[in-house]
């Protein structure tokens, strides 16, 4: 009989590589953990179960565990630690908790298997429960605003680390978690296997998956238009998030450097191409930064670059981070940037900003380990 790791190997090899899209050149996929039941479809889950001597449905029995909390009585004793062992083991450990507003907000460091650090902020509202992931240990993108781009890439997240943030979410607040955003550390679309695989985990139906609506999912991306084109044909219904920052070239190049790769345009035209395949709203996220990018000038020009295009405008007050010299504009220049977009007929909301005081908001998260040492 196999033991539990050339278990996962042969099931590993026998499902669809996971290998991240050679979008950006050089990204390490070092230190990557072992093969998990999240990282398997249902057919990759039943064939490990298989090597290992089970019978195929336990398989199932043991997904029903893994993503309910359920299930765990049908297997019997003796075979639940060669299970877990083949199946489920050890991906992210939780390093520190940090809470705000007044609890509906709560950011989580995670320790991954190799050492490397990553950050989740679950988010509480009268109306929904929505978890922030990460899909890299760190970023490569290297926005100056970010902190998380300021630290660089160390790592692809596997996709079952990006589907654990929510099933620990799940088990450790109690709550059924009805969004997500893949707005976390790291550009989600470097990573684009892996986070297909977590989409297609977290939106199948229970026991192989979370259940969750397709709808209720934004994938986020600083414009690589490959992965945008190459999203758009997977049939899916998640919403894109394009983090566009600023309306002309000259500026973006600054803001965003991949944008010296794929300009305003080309970002632009990959992203109405998947609202016009999907039927999706894109959303053109823009932090707001005082001086820098928030003058009606640039909203009068955001405003033609959207006009007549099936686009939502989130607009961010800039969040501060280490080191940075940027601010957030003021509420004076924020009201007129809102003013100039929604006189064109621009959809626009400026972002509920969720765990500033605990560096949990848009572009803080650096999973700072020191203070936990």
């Amino acid at each position: 009989m196999s033991g539990p790791r050339s278990a996962l190997t042969a099931a590993s090899s026998a499902t669809p590589s996971a290998a991240a899209l050679p979008l950006v050149p050089g990204a390490p996929a070092r230190g990557m953990p072992p093969v998990h039941l999240a990282d398997l479809d249902p057919a990759g889950r039943r064939h490990a179960v298989e090597v290992i001597g089970e019978r195929g449905f336990r398989a199932e029995q043991l997904a029903l565990h893994y993503f309910t909390g359920a299930g765990l009585s049908a297997i019997p004793t003796s075979r639940r630690d060669e299970l877990a062992a083949a199946l489920l083991p050890d991906l992210l450990t939780s390093v520190r908790e940090d809470v705000a507003d007044s609890g509906d907000t709560r950011k989580t460091l995670w320790r991954t298997h190799d050492g490397s650090f990553v950050e989740s902020v679950w988010m509480r509202y009268p109306e929904r429960v929505t978890v922030c992931v990460s899909s890299q240990a760190g970023c490569g993108m290297a926005c100056p605003f970010c902190a998380t781009g300021q630290g660089g890439l160390r790592r692809n997240l596997s996709a079952a680390e990006i589907v654990h943030q929510i099933v620990a979410a799940e088990r450790n607040y109690g709550t059924r978690v009805s969004n997500v955003v893949f707005m976390g550390m790291g550009e989600p679309l470097a990573n684009f296997d892996r986070v297909l695989h977590a989409v297609r985990t977290l939106t199948t139906p229970v026991p192989h998956g979370l259940g969750m609506a397709q709808r209720h999912l934004t994938v986020s991306t600083v414009g690589l238009v490959p992965g945008i084109r190459k999203l758009a044909e997977e049939d899916l219904q998640v919403t894109l998030a394009v983090s566009l920052h600023a309306p002309d070239d000259e500026l973006r190049d600054e803001l965003v450097p991949i944008n010296t790769r794929w300009p305003v345009r080309e970002v632009l035209g990959a992203a109405w191409g998947y609202a016009a395949k999907t039927g999706r709203r894109v959303s053109i996220e823009y932090a707001l930064i005082r001086k820098v990018n928030d003058q009606p000038e640039r909203a009068d020009h955001l405003a033609t670059l959207l006009a007549g295009r099936l686009a939502h405008v989130n607009l961010i007050p800039l969040n501060p981070t280490p080191g940075s010299g940027w601010a957030a504009s003021t509420g004076a220049a924020q009201r007129e940037f809102v003013r100039r977009l929604r006189a064109r007929g621009i959809s626009t909301t400026v972002r509920d900003t969720r765990g500033r005081d605990i560096a949990g908001a848009c572009g803080q998260l650096a999973a700072n380990a020191k203070e936990s040492a």
